[in-house]
């Protein structure tokens, strides 16, 4: 049986993203995001429930993918993603055991331990397929988020 949960925190490089970067010849940074993440999240939204993004790195990427999908709670440059998640839970005034995390790596491990419903892209770092209440079948960046939120969202 699913925890109620009200509110989704994710990890952005190697879960919103394929984990991967271009680097172009000024200096420029590009990263790829998938429509069936964006249309995951929209749909979710309107469902009432709330997001966080929750990265290891500083980038303005992620302050313009927030800014398109209306997510408010955005913490950058989180070297202690547990912290940066029991912030998010507190801000919203809602339980640990209501949030979903969803990560990839070592560094989210913690907070995936600590999250009410964990969940993992298919191609995430072993140890946090470990730490994972749910691994999706899709990798990072192609749908993972949007099948997260499909089985968060489905009767039992």
């Amino acid at each position: 049986m699913r925890p109620e949960i009200k509110a989704v925190a994710l990890d952005v490089d190697g879960v919103l993203t394929d984990g991967t970067f271009w680097w172009g010849v000024d200096g420029s940074e590009l990263k790829r995001f998938s429509f069936r993440d964006v249309m995951g999240i929209s749909r979710a939204m309107r469902s009432g429930l709330v997001f966080a993004l929750i990265s290891g790195e500083q980038n303005a990427l992620v302050d313009r993918y927030a800014m398109k999908m209306n997510i408010t709670n955005v913490f950058q440059g989180c070297k202690d993603k547990e912290t940066a998640l029991r912030s998010f839970a507190e801000s919203q005034k809602l339980p640990l055991a209501n949030i979903c995390f969803m990560g990839d790596d070592l560094n989210d491990v913690a907070a995936m331990k600590i999250a009410g419903f964990s969940a993992a892209p298919a191609d995430a770092h072993e140890s946090a397929i470990a730490a994972a209440t749910y691994v999706t079948e899709c990798p990072a960046g192609r749908g993972a988020v949007r099948e997260l939120l499909d089985y968060l969202s489905a009767e039992e």
